[in-house]
């Protein structure tokens, strides 16, 4: 970007860390900018009128710092250190073998699976919790690929998809004699023809926080006579999905973002109720067996989403998930998204009040149907200002080359957050 400086030049004289507590990122000495007394009070008044506000007494958060990063590692549900020592202690160390019975962890794939199915729009029965999201992709891949009519011969896979998707598109692709064409999802519809067996997009574009069009876009394959599979990584938990209502054939996605389930915690995979007595899955694993207990030579599915399964569930995650699932208790996710784009909305209007013009660029779309629940933001010398960013509190990520990521999870973000990130990063500036 243009009339842009090192930030060795930005920052200087202002200490690493200085101002963490709830005035940070003025500095020293610092004049209050004049535009910070008006956005404060604004901030204060929406945190005092947001009927979410509350939810944040679920989450153990630091103090002092402003957690922006959601979207890429929930925070910690207070429910989730005395479930998973429960899990621990009486569980796994005085019940042992019995807790796959009594404690109920042989069926917790499915009743997990139904805990999240609401919150992205999916009826009981569909979503089955279990495998990383790479694993949960290639089986849906596969899966779709044997679904797809005789003759087809294309998979059209996001052209800026996170890259495992990617990686695991060409190997699923390989497996089934398809070949991958990438298309940029504002194209897609008229890339899907005779030809497309399967079409794979991501909900929300992971570096600028764009969010695809998924009725349309579904519509668009079935009219070709494709199957798609959805990537719901980054809106699961921000916004609502629908995957019912738009007859979305296969998705997958991870818990640990807008979820909070905990670092690598199990994803998930949705396979359409018309689509499960036909969906075979490329890998047939013993816990997705019809009788896993008979060890027959011999595979038989299981009924409905439950094929899905492949091996032994990681009960430890599994469990910090489920009790991390209970802040969700009278939670709707329409009023999580009207807060999600009010949040982004005031965060951006920040920006522009706090950063000199010219020094930062959104490249998140400004329309409500497009945006997501973070925003990104283009800047010279961007790995150095998220370092001096996350050093003065205000914890956000980085994507190379050149990106801020800030992500806002509603039901532990508050409108004086956004004020006082906006307000740090343009302290960093100058």
């Amino acid at each position: 970007m243009s009339d842009t400086h090192p930030i060795s030049d930005a920052v200087a004289g202002t200490p690493s860390g200085a101002g963490t507590g709830t005035g940070a990122g003025t500095g020293p000495g610092a004049a209050p900018h004049p535009a910070e007394a008006g956005l404060r009070a604004r901030a204060a008044a929406l945190d005092a009128a947001d009927g979410l506000g509350k939810l944040r007494d679920r989450f153990a958060l630091p103090d002092g710092v402003v957690y922006l990063d959601g979207n890429s590692l929930g925070a910690l549900p207070t429910g989730v250190p005395d479930a998973v020592g429960d899990v621990v202690r009486r569980q796994w160390g005085e019940l042992l073998i019995r807790s796959w019975d009594e404690s109920g962890w042989w069926t917790a794939p499915e009743r997990i699976g139904d805990r999240v199915a609401p919150l992205i729009g999916a009826g009981p029965g569909q979503v089955t919790v279990g495998d990383s999201t790479s694993v949960n992709l290639f089986k849906a891949l596969v899966g779709a690929a044997r679904l797809a009519a005789p003759g087809r011969t294309r998979m059209l896979v996001d052209a800026a998809t996170f890259p495992t998707d990617g990686y695991i598109a060409a190997s699923a692709a390989r497996m089934t004699g398809l070949e991958v064409v990438a298309v940029d999802p504002a194209d897609a519809a008229s890339e899907m023809t005779s030809d497309t067996a399967v079409v794979l997009l991501n909900h929300v574009d992971y570096r600028t926080g764009r969010l695809h069009d998924l009725p349309a876009l579904t519509a668009a394959a079935h009219a070709a006579g494709a199957l798609v599979v959805w990537d719901l990584c980054h809106s699961a938990g921000a916004l609502p999905v629908g995957l019912d209502a738009h007859a979305v054939d296969l998705a997958v996605g991870c818990t640990y973002k807008y979820l909070n389930g905990g670092p690598g915690s199990p994803a998930y995979i949705y396979v359409a109720e018309r689509h499960q007595e036909s969906f075979d899955s490329p890998l047939p694993g013993w816990n997705g067996h019809a009788d896993p207990f008979a060890m027959t030579p011999a595979y038989e599915p299981a009924p409905g989403a439950t094929r899905a399964r492949v091996g032994t569930p990681d009960i430890l995650s599994m469990l910090a998930l489920e009790a991390a699932l209970d802040v969700w208790e009278g939670v709707d996710v329409d009023d999580v998204r009207a807060k999600s784009l009010a949040l982004t909305d005031f965060f951006l209007e920040c920006v522009a009040a706090y950063v000199p013009e010219g020094r930062v660029e959104s490249v998140t779309p400004a329309g409500h149907g497009a945006r997501g629940s973070q925003v990104s933001l283009r800047a010279e010398n961007a790995r150095e200002v998220m370092t001096e960013l996350v050093a003065r509190g205000v914890v956000g990520d980085f994507r190379a080359p050149d990106v801020l990521r800030f992500g806002f999870t509603p039901l532990y973000v508050g409108f004086a957050d956004a004020e006082r990130a906006a307000r740090t990063l343009g302290h960093i500036f100058g």
